[in-house]
């Protein structure tokens, strides 16, 4: 076995523009043969598709695969409209969500790595780029598991251009069964697609967003002549703005804009008499 350099793995990746792990699999499978390598990784699709990574993938679609309490949702991107509705795609995006429902992957550094082809995920994409003819990519990747009682709910939004995934919890076998639970949770998961909430609530909104958004009212309020000395009782009020706005829980709610999401799931919660709770939601807008 001949041995491999980090010289001859610079070489085949300036020749080839393929990736440094995946010049360094065909130096070993050719036993450092360079031309043997190129050919390698030319028949595997690798280097064209590299040669394709400065192309933008904006495109692709976003799925969700759920069974039972685990469920993922995933968006894969390629160049343009015409390859997200080909069958060949479409094929390859659901054979991925399968790979990685079966998988232990939660993040998508890990839904990368996870084996598949033969290889793993990220790279078995790149070797198909060659037969689909455009650049693609695993973009974003999220998983859900229940661990108590309750419901992983997705949904699928004008063809796959936004998707949502929903964790909701309860306390009873019962309610989780119960069909008034599952429309509860289908309600939410519609609402969150049409209103893209930015957390579930104010605590777990993100922090810099908020500094950011009250510096901006600040600034507003400044310009609008309003005196220093108020803006401190004003501030409040827009900070209550803010979280009407951005909290999944204090949004009014899309199909009854009476109440808010917290009161409906308070009021199913009672009528079913139990406990209810909207744990997390994941949103993925196609290329946004």
């Amino acid at each position: 076995m001949a041995e491999i350099t980090a010289q001859m793995v610079k070489e085949l990746r300036l020749k080839t523009d393929a990736g440094m792990m995946d010049c360094k699999n065909a130096l070993v499978e050719c036993d450092g043969n360079m031309d043997e390598a190129v050919k390698y990784l030319r028949e595997k699709g690798i280097a064209k598709a590299a040669k394709k990574a400065d192309r933008e993938a904006k495109e692709g679609v976003v799925a969700t695969v759920v069974e039972g309490k685990d469920g993922v949702i995933y968006e894969i991107n390629c160049e343009t409209d015409f390859c997200s509705k080909g069958d060949k795609f479409k094929a390859l995006a659901a054979e991925i969500g399968q790979v990685l429902k079966a998988s232990a992957a939660t993040t998508l550094e890990q839904a990368l790595a996870v084996p598949m082809g033969g290889s793993t995920v990220e790279t078995y994409i790149a070797e198909q780029c060659a037969s689909i003819g455009e650049n693609m990519r695993l973009r974003r990747f999220a998983r859900y598991t229940l661990t108590g009682e309750g419901s992983i709910t997705s949904y699928i939004h004008m063809g796959g251009k936004v998707g949502v995934l929903l964790q909701v919890t309860c306390t009873k076998p019962e309610t989780a069964a119960a069909a008034d639970f599952a429309t509860l949770c289908k309600d939410i998961t519609l609402h969150i697609a049409a209103c893209a909430p930015k957390s579930v609530d104010s605590s777990s909104l993100d922090p810099a967003f908020v500094a950011e958004e009250q510096e901006i009212a600040k600034a507003q309020l400044i310009a609008e002549g309003k005196p220093e000395a108020l803006l401190e009782k004003i501030l409040p009020g827009k900070l209550k703005a803010l979280y009407k706005q951005s909290c999944l829980l204090n949004q009014e709610f899309v199909k009854d804009p009476s109440i808010t999401v917290e009161k409906l799931v308070e009021n199913t919660g009672k009528s079913l008499g139990d406990s209810l709770k909207v744990v997390a939601f994941e949103r993925f807008q196609l290329g946004a």
